[in-house]
């Protein structure tokens, strides 16, 4: 079984696939987190998002994988470096080059393999799995998303300069030419703005059960 989630950055969606794999033991795979991964090896290499021939050879040899909760790169825990704010930066940049998204595209089918899995993401429901057995789209409002991503003070940057980066973000991701963010048509959509976490997981879950 796969269950799909789509939604913007700071929507909750990763937290929510995060509970929902761990309480029906399936496979996790968060395929923002890749691309962060991708983004912090190009910041490593110095590779400009402009060199597209490098970025893309240097992405689609990458060694990419989940052990456990947590991802590695190149044998490397990098599962920490993947919210810093030059990585914030960068990621929405890169995750709008179509080239990128195909090579994200196998790893995450990779990952998820004949497995039960949950994925997340931005185009899980609508391009990497759109025959999926579940489909969400998990939103909020982009102060409250803001704010939760301030709260968890891991960019080290301030709510206004946080919220403008997730609208930069959202303007990026809602109109990339391949793979931008929208609603599948049978999707399950649900606004989390003011809802807590587990509101959002019990709803979600619930949809599941039934």
């Amino acid at each position: 079984m796969t269950i799909a989630i789509d939604g913007p950055a700071g929507s909750g969606k990763s937290t929510i696939a995060r509970m929902l794999a761990e309480g029906l033991g399936y496979t996790y795979v968060n395929s923002g987190n890749i691309y962060r991964a991708l983004t912090l090896l190009a910041l490593e290499q110095g590779l400009a998002l402009e060199a597209k021939a490098e970025l893309l050879a240097a992405s689609g040899k990458a060694k990419i994988e989940y052990r456990g909760k947590r991802l590695f790169l190149e044998g490397r825990d990098v599962d920490d470096l993947l919210h810093t704010g030059p990585v914030d930066a960068k990621v929405a940049q890169l995750s709008a080059i179509p080239e990128i998204r195909d090579i994200v595209n196998r790893h995450v089918r990779a990952i998820a393999g004949n497995s039960n899995a949950v994925v997340e993401g931005r185009d899980m429901t609508t391009v990497v799995f759109p025959d999926a057995d579940y489909k969400f789209f998990l939103d909020a409002s982009a102060d409250a998303r803001a704010r939760r991503r301030c709260d968890e003070g891991c960019s080290g940057s301030s709510l206004e300069e946080i919220r403008a980066n997730i609208e930069m973000r959202d303007t990026i991701d809602r109109t990339k030419s391949v793979g931008a963010l929208k609603i599948a048509p049978d999707a399950c959509y649900l606004d989390s703005s003011d809802l807590t976490i587990e509101e959002v997981y019990d709803k979600v879950y619930g949809k599941i059960l039934h």
